[in-house]
């Protein structure tokens, strides 16, 4: 049986900054749907293309790489209600039926709401895209009605059936106020970290850097192409909560042949600068960690090593002069 690989997918430079909060690596999941007699829900929420299997066949037909519900033979719809990973301000959608040719919905439309204690008897459900005509085997970027206000969970409804073979919703991750003496890693997706430039992810995109756990693959973690010319590679990422820096740490895990040579990190508290203007000033901010040697698939941690400073509120990593790293940990104190 030949395996299809969905095709290469640039995505769009305005969510290159954004966090996918149904991202299933996150903690994003299905909590009900109308049906999914032909393949789970739960499929639309991987962070991996999707694949398409020629001559795969499970006992209730074809099978796929996403959601797909039975034929609809009444009236009414589909619908799909997914716990965002982390609670966020949502910009954009990315609704992909890649693959899906002749059993893809004829349209869909979002609604979202705000139940952090996960009741969702009285939730009230606010249309964040009208219905939306959608087509055969592609991605389809919408941008959300209301970008300024947070949400938990989304409800896909797809009209009148069919299926999807990714779900991803765009957005900013709320932050959560944390106690000043409570010790966590203030660069954590979860905590509010975020990405705000890099100089390469041809391999893998920096925001796996901050995702929860260790890399389960070099796929899971950012890495550059080789670098063919004098410098280094680089990306920008923005605290959760701005805060003095106890502990750090640079996971390699699973980059053998391609970990860096050496990371080093500078660091800044900045308040009210625009994305764009941090890009050139980092090159200039004092260093919170000096350059140290890296090791393949390893843990680096450094506590010594930490430069003085007050608090921070920006990190640039600078890899160099290329390669893989898996994930960055910045423990310490909110102030």
């Amino acid at each position: 049986m030949a395996t299809l690989l969905a095709p290469p997918f640039e995505l769009p430079s305005h969510l290159s900054t954004l966090t996918n909060l149904a991202d299933a690596r996150i903690g994003a999941e299905i909590i009900e749907c109308s049906d999914q007699f032909f393949a789970e829900a739960k499929r639309m929420l991987q962070f991996e293309a999707p694949i398409f299997i020629e001559g795969e066949f499970d006992d209730h037909g074809k099978w796929m790489d996403g959601w797909e519900t039975r034929r609809k033979r009444h009236a009414g719809y589909d619908w799909c209600i997914i716990k965002l990973g982390v609670a966020g301000k949502i910009h954009s959608f990315d609704v992909d039926t890649t693959f899906f040719t002749g059993n893809y919905p004829a349209s869909a439309a979002i609604e979202a709401c705000y139940a952090p204690d996960g009741k969702l008897e009285n939730a009230d459900w606010q249309t964040l895209l009208d219905n939306h005509v959608l087509g055969s085997s592609q991605h389809h970027i919408f941008n959300s009605a209301i970008s300024e206000q947070v949400f938990s969970h989304v409800r896909l409804n797809i009209f009148p059936d069919g299926g999807v073979a990714r779900f991803r919703v765009y957005g900013q991750v709320s932050i959560a106020q944390q106690q000043n003496d409570q010790t966590l890693d203030l660069v954590a997706l979860k905590n509010g970290g975020r990405v705000i430039a890099f100089s390469d992810a041809h391999y893998g995109h920096p925001q796996n850097l901050i995702n929860p756990g260790r890399g389960v693959n070099m796929g899971d973690g950012w890495e550059t192409k080789r670098r063919r010319a004098p410098g280094f590679d680089w990306c920008i990422l923005a605290l959760g909560q701005a805060g003095k820096i106890e502990k750090l740490e640079i996971d390699t895990a699973h980059f053998k042949g391609n970990f860096p040579a050496q990371v080093s990190i500078q660091a800044i508290y900045i308040e009210d600068a625009t994305d764009a203007q941090l890009i050139p000033q980092s090159m200039f901010w004092p260093f919170l960690l000096n350059a140290q040697d890296m090791q393949m698939d390893n843990i680096h941690s450094f506590v010594n090593e930490i430069l003085s400073h007050k608090k921070i509120s920006h990190i640039r990593i600078n890899m160099i002069p290329d390669g893989g790293i898996s994930r960055v940990r910045l423990w310490g104190k909110a102030l």
